[in-house]
């Protein structure tokens, strides 16, 4: 089904303001934590491409595209079916600035596909994040050529049943969360799979504002 008129005119007004007076941008990897930067091949989270996030627990995939979307420091979309699928405050105490953050609401799926896709060709955009429950691969390798083609990061948040299909993501990640007395959140980040890289469970702890440590148990 084709995106609502209303949808398609609120987000194109919003990527032309963003996009206008622009100029040229470099599009280094994403810096997550020396330890992961260290490991995954580009020596950071890569740009240009498309990275799974799998939620064995809703709350720590939420936390993971949320501290990627922070590293950008550009205006980013959160895609999502239901209006409340992310509190901002939430989102900002791990270092996304809400301010930089626009807020898209679907109602079918072809909606978000579309929206995700804009996002990922829009030059104004540094990566969006896009919450389906299933995906198939021409879509997905729709989304990998427009995020190709700008250099910006596109993050697919799904269910943890997922894991069981395929998936031509550069990176695919499972979340899931850990007991921490000290209250910060503590993290198990299971790389999945990662192309050119080896498949490694993580135990990341985040500070205010999005600071990483992690370690390979």
């Amino acid at each position: 089904m084709p995106a609502s008129p209303a949808l398609l005119h609120d987000l194109r007004q919003r990527l032309s303001q963003i996009e206008r007076g622009l100029g040229e941008a470099a599009f280094p990897p994403v810096p997550l934590c020396p330890a992961l930067d260290r490991h995954l091949p580009e020596h950071g989270l890569a740009r240009g491409a498309l990275h799974d996030v799998l939620a064995a627990d809703p709350g720590a995939a939420l936390g993971f595209c949320a501290v990627v979307l922070g590293r950008l420091e550009t205006p980013t979309l959160w895609i999502a079916p239901e209006a409340d699928a992310v509190w901002p405050a939430g989102l900002q105490s791990l270092g996304l600035c809400i301010s930089q953050l626009i807020l898209v609401r679907y109602r079918r799926p072809a909606e978000g596909l579309w929206a995700m896709e804009e996002a990922l060709r829009s030059p104004g955009i540094g990566g969006a994040v896009l919450q389906t429950s299933h995906l198939d691969l021409i879509a997905a390798r729709r989304l990998q050529l427009a995020a190709e083609a700008t250099g910006n990061i596109g993050l697919l948040l799904r269910p943890a049943t997922e894991a069981r299909n395929p998936s031509n993501a550069v990176t695919r990640w499972q979340a899931a969360s850990l007991p921490n007395p000290q209250a910060a959140p503590h993290w198990q980040w299971n790389l999945l799979r990662s192309r050119g890289g080896q498949p490694t469970p993580w135990q990341v702890t985040c500070a205010p504002g999005g600071v990483l440590q992690a370690h390979a148990p």
